[in-house]
């Protein structure tokens, strides 16, 4: 006899709460192997193909494309066969944080409702049984263990009720067991603004826009995934970290022809944002305060070992990080591999969050987009951002003669919890003499 076990969307890792269904990979109906890829996910680190644990038909998916779930909510049901005598239920051998491996989870006491699916499941589901109340109370101010049965909902839906002063625990969601949803929320503030702007009874009365709608006229795009994660961590660094920013031009001649000589010698390209990552590195040994993070709760400053360096890529998902491990132990041709890599990952939109977390350090080159400079805000937790605006021939002093030289603005952001002016100027003008002078950074090699 078939037992329908329910999949529910994992713990991702890297403390992820939520992610947006891209694309179904299987259908109702489908026979999947364990560890079988069953849906394509978008969180807000990257794209995740997720595998389900156990192997059967399904017989029911939750969540059309582009909805958003909250970790925990059910994904599948997969009918799985009787296990043979004497044996355990197959499980699956990939681990992802949230669910195991040895055996199939005990069977639900209930099974939420699945959304209309376009064929008929292979083999028929538990009837579902309607939530209990308490499900659909949530509090805006209380999400965790303690809550019992309650879902978790959307960080953005909190938010929305709080700034809107609606109490969550009036509501009753349309979500999967009672879960709240953004439009259950936004039809309540509606609802609101209709009585608080309906005239007397004798007097028919006038459409009322919704609270959203009423603040600005427009498109509105919602803030998730990538760009929620942007937004969230760019927000919580200008709270944060008191910033401050130097800038200097210099004269990068030398340093293009240093690159063309290079690569006119044979082998592998050497990039320019390769070498900048290694005047980066070098500067970084000088002055090991700016390769550093603010314990606040410690009130201590911590000087990092190894840099692991963040460069800012634009790709059609948006501006992501990714992070070049080690940095510090790569030459030129190593980081110029690794760049390529991570690029095309984040074009194609397979960059773990692994490879988008742990930077000590960012380099932002912003000049590909045709500017000379930027104040950019720090990538949180780090310390510290150098921009690069872009190469153009300008007007430039050398030698004593007025010349055209190619001439660039770097800039540095900093904390100023962790260093002075001076150690960030100190930095700033080695990384600039290193530009001018290719040379001057073989003395620290």
């Amino acid at each position: 006899m078939a037992q329908v076990l329910e999949f529910k969307l994992p713990d991702l890792g890297e403390g992820l709460t939520e992610a947006e269904i891209v694309r179904w990979l299987v259908q109702v109906g489908d026979v999947v192997a364990v560890d079988q890829p069953v849906v394509e996910v978008e969180t807000a680190k990257a794209m995740v193909e997720v595998p389900c644990p156990y192997g059967g038909v399904v017989t029911a998916r939750f969540g059309e494309e582009g909805t958003e779930l909250p970790v925990g909510a059910p994904l599948i049901t997969v009918a799985v066969g009787a296990p043979a005598s004497g044996s355990e239920t197959e499980g699956s051998g990939n681990v992802l944080v949230g669910y195991g491996t040895s055996e199939a989870p005990a069977r639900r006491r209930r099974v939420r409702p699945a959304q209309p699916a376009p064929a008929a499941p292979a083999v028929p589901a538990a009837p579902a049984v309607p939530p209990a109340p308490a499900a659909s109370v949530v509090r805006a101010d209380s999400l965790g263990p303690a809550d019992g049965p309650v879902p978790v909902i959307s960080p953005l839906v909190r938010r929305l009720a709080r700034e809107n002063g609606l109490d969550l625990r009036e509501l009753h969601g349309t979500g999967p067991e009672g879960l709240i949803l953004r439009a259950d929320v936004e039809n309540a503030l509606r609802a609101a603004v209709h009585a608080q702007a309906a005239p007397a009874p004798a007097a028919p009365a006038a459409p009322a826009p919704s609270v959203s709608s009423a603040r600005a006229e427009g498109r509105r795009v919602p803030l998730k995934g990538v760009r929620g994660a942007v937004a969230d961590k760019l927000s919580r660094s200008r709270r944060e970290i008191p910033d401050a920013t130097c800038w200097v031009d210099a004269d990068a001649t030398e340093l293009m022809r240093a690159r063309a000589a290079m690569n006119a010698a044979g082998g592998p390209k050497i990039s320019l944002l390769a070498l900048l990552a290694r005047i980066c590195t070098a500067a970084l040994a000088r002055y090991p305060e700016l390769n550093s993070t603010v314990d606040q709760e410690a009130r201590e400053v911590v000087q990092l070992d190894q840099v692991h360096l963040g460069f800012a890529a634009q790709t059609d998902r948006g501006l992501v990080v990714p992070v070049v491990r080690d940095a510090h132990a790569r030459d030129a041709e190593g980081l110029t591999a690794e760049f390529a890599r991570l690029t095309e990952a984040g074009r194609a939109g397979r960059l773990t969050p692994a490879e988008l977390t742990g930077g000590t350090f960012t380099l932002n080159n912003y000049g590909v987009f045709g500017v000379d400079g930027s104040t950019p805000i720090i990538n949180h937790p780090e310390a510290a951002m150098l921009g690069v605006g872009r190469i153009i021939p300008k007007p430039w002093v050398h030698e004593g003669e007025l010349a055209v030289r190619q001439v660039v603005q770097l800039s540095l952001t900093f904390d100023h919890r962790v260093c002075d002016g001076g150690t960030a100027g100190g930095f700033l003008r080695y990384v600039a003499d290193c530009v001018e002078q290719p040379a001057v950074l073989l003395r620290t090699l």
